[in-house]
């Protein structure tokens, strides 16, 4: 970790992007139970058909700041795949974040709860 205030704001970024994947991921858990197992009509199918998209559209964009934090914080490929699966587990992102998150803290020296973006 060279760069101790771009490592901050991958923290960050990471921590949006966990909460902002795993809010997306509970919301298309509800459409697959919507469409599959209450199997609601098309007109309801046309209100929720974008929600598999927008998921995958977040989750590419979260594992970029999975890859760049993995990177800036040199953590073994075990940590990496954790993180990645946090995108498509239900719940497990929440859990993975804090868990990344206290140790990103530990690592970098911060107080408990006092992460800041930037320096």
């Amino acid at each position: 970790m060279h760069e101790p205030e771009k490592t901050r704001a991958a923290v960050g970024r990471y921590r949006v992007l966990a909460w902002v994947t795993g809010v997306m991921l509970l919301v298309l858990c509800v459409e697959i139970v919507l469409k599959y197992v209450v199997q609601v009509g098309p007109d309801v199918l046309a209100w929720i058909g974008w929600i598999p998209q927008a998921h995958g559209f977040v989750y590419i964009v979260y594992l970029v700041t999975v890859l760049d934090l993995w990177s800036k914080m040199r953590w073994g490929f075990g940590r990496l795949t954790v993180m990645v699966l946090g995108g498509v587990v239900p719940v497990m992102s929440f859990v993975v974040e804090r868990r990344v998150h206290a140790d990103a803290q530990a690592r970098l020296g911060a107080a408990p709860g006092q992460l800041p973006l930037t320096s």
